[in-house]
């Protein structure tokens, strides 16, 4: 009874905070209407922006200038592995110098479509070995396999430093709580919520224009999941399991790391997961400071209006996120069955028969790629393509139906689009510092607030309000229709496991294939415009 008698007297009851709220709106209008009279309560104020953009440039003009020789040795570090998995799966290996040198081949297409067949068959089975399979015969058929194995070659480096990265951050965290209040936490949502095109400068500056920029771009993309995962994994873990590891007089390394951490292989995976989403998500904007690989190829497309070869490059991306999705998390559900069959056979070969037949593949096909060209490269005789079909079919559209997609498009600008865009950018700066203040008040306290208000005041005191308010606007009017759209298919697939299994492969092409793939035909149904971005963004 006590507690709840504090917790009532603590918050204001529902008629006080709709009385509250009344007379918030109520001054918020009155501002709005006596504009005249009190200007900057409604425009910033141009002769009161506070230039941080200026101050940020400085800021990374003197980190440039003292600590290049930092930055440049963790490139020359971090690019040794990075090289290494780039001439296996897309170069070639050179020893030597000049004409006294020696090639060696890269791994062959061919045993490598084999090896992931193998890889899916001991992880999950037959069908899983197919599909795997057939995802990297897809990428060598349609042509995109030195593409592919460059962009594989940037994630198999990338991923493994985003999981470890964000484990031992996220395990910090968990044993530190202020840490993970006012330092995990801030961090992660400032990588989160920050453009991916904001931070590809600074690492251009600081790491060259180079792979290893770009592996480096996709981490800080691609890293918080894995720490948020791991944290909530450790704190859902049941209380009885931490009290009987102590029981059981483990230390407390071997309390993290052979019983909580195992506890948590479920929320951890979903973080390896979506690492792995994000980092092919992020191949095409690395591509501009020297990713390469299939971003790359899509980049070069878009730009020259090629929506064939982009969405074949696009999918290509799909191809692999797919394989490598379903393989990730096939190996961690079998990962403790694995454990016991290891037990039970003491040769390798017994043990490991799928890994013995992948690497004894992969040396044979990779030896005689050295006598049979077939082998190094896809033979051009079995590729095909895809991309006129794609022009085609945009062209057909839009010939077809262009009276029916301008009208729709013209009535939804007009009806929608235009009165939310002009109510949030004539919206007072101050009445909302007000408002988001008082929801920040109403759901967390004076902290919140005080956050949410210093937040929203920001982006008017730097002078980016307008600019900020037509953010506000594409993003709420985009998330509401995606809300419309999502709910439901999630009730659906809920309820039916067959609708899953044919929604979920949806879910994945469209959460993996590169927003940029969207825009060209979109433009070209829609034309440049607000329409355009919103039905990019839902997509």
């Amino acid at each position: 009874m006590t507690v709840t008698a504090s917790v009532s007297e603590a918050r204001p009851p529902v008629q006080r905070w709709l009385a509250i709220w009344a007379l918030a709106l109520l001054a918020v209008l009155v501002v709005f209407l006596l504009e005249d009279k009190v200007p900057w309560a409604v425009n910033y104020p141009a002769d009161a922006v506070i230039p941080v953009a200026d101050w940020i440039s400085d800021l990374m003009k003197w980190i440039k200038t003292n600590f290049s020789w930092l930055t440049r040795s963790i490139t020359a570090v971090l690019g040794v592995p990075l090289d290494f998995a780039l001439n296996l799966l897309a170069k070639n290996f050179k020893i030597g110098h000049g004409a006294d040198a020696f090639i060696l081949p890269r791994l062959s297409w061919l045993g490598v479509c084999v090896a992931a067949f193998l890889a899916g068959r001991a992880a999950g089975g037959w069908k899983l070995g197919v599909l795997v399979g057939g995802c990297f015969a897809y990428v060598a058929l349609f042509g995109q396999w030195t593409s592919a194995m460059l962009t594989l070659a940037l994630i198999s480096i990338a991923v493994p430093f985003c999981i470890v990265t964000g484990l031992f951050v996220g395990i910090w965290a968990w044993r530190k709580p202020w840490a993970e209040r006012f330092v995990v936490s801030p961090a992660l949502d400032l990588m989160q919520t920050i453009p991916t095109f904001a931070y590809l400068i600074p690492m251009l500056l600081l790491f060259g224009n180079s792979p290893v920029s770009a592996m480096i771009a996709t981490a800080i993309f691609a890293t918080p999941p894995m720490v948020r995962a791991t944290m909530l994994g450790l704190q859902r873990v049941p209380s009885e399991i931490d009290e009987f590891s102590e029981m059981a007089g483990c230390t407390a390394r071997q309390k993290l790391w052979r019983v909580l951490l195992p506890s948590a292989r479920p929320t951890l995976m979903v973080g390896v997961n979506q690492v792995i989403m994000l980092a092919l998500n992020m191949v095409i904007i690395a591509s501009m400071i020297g990713a390469g690989g299939l971003g790359y190829d899509v980049l070069l497309a878009l730009r020259a209006l090629k929506v064939g070869e982009a969405m074949e490059a696009g999918l290509a991306i799909v191809a692999l996120a797919i394989a490598l999705d379903r393989l990730s998390q096939a190996i961690a559900h079998n990962h403790a069955m694995g454990q016991t069959h290891q037990a039970a056979s003491p040769n390798f070969w017994r043990r490991y028969p799928n890994l013995t037949w992948a690497v004894a593949i992969l040396v044979v096909t990779t030896l005689l790629s050295l006598l049979v060209p077939s082998f190094a490269a896809v033979p051009k005789a079995i590729t095909f393509t895809t991309a006129p079909l794609w022009k085609a079919a945009v062209n057909w559209v839009t010939i077809n139906f262009f009276d029916t997609i301008e009208a729709f498009r013209v009535a939804l600008i007009l009806n929608v689009l235009n009165p939310v865009r002009a109510f949030c950018e004539g919206f007072p700066w101050l009445g909302a510092v007000f408002l988001l203040g008082l929801a920040g008040y109403q759901l967390g306290g004076s902290r919140l607030a005080a956050l949410v208000a210093g937040l929203t005041a920001f982006c008017a005191v730097t002078g980016l309000w307008e600019k900020t308010m037509a953010t506000v606007y594409l993003c709420g009017i985009s998330a509401f229709i995606s809300c419309l759209i999502g709910i439901p298919i999630g009730f659906a697939a809920a309820r039916s496991e067959r609708f899953e299994k044919i929604v979920t492969p949806i879910i994945d092409t469209l959460q993996v294939l590169p927003s940029f793939c969207f825009i060209i035909p979109v433009v070209m149904l829609f034309r440049v415009g607000d329409v355009t971005a919103m039905i990019a963004t839902i997509a």
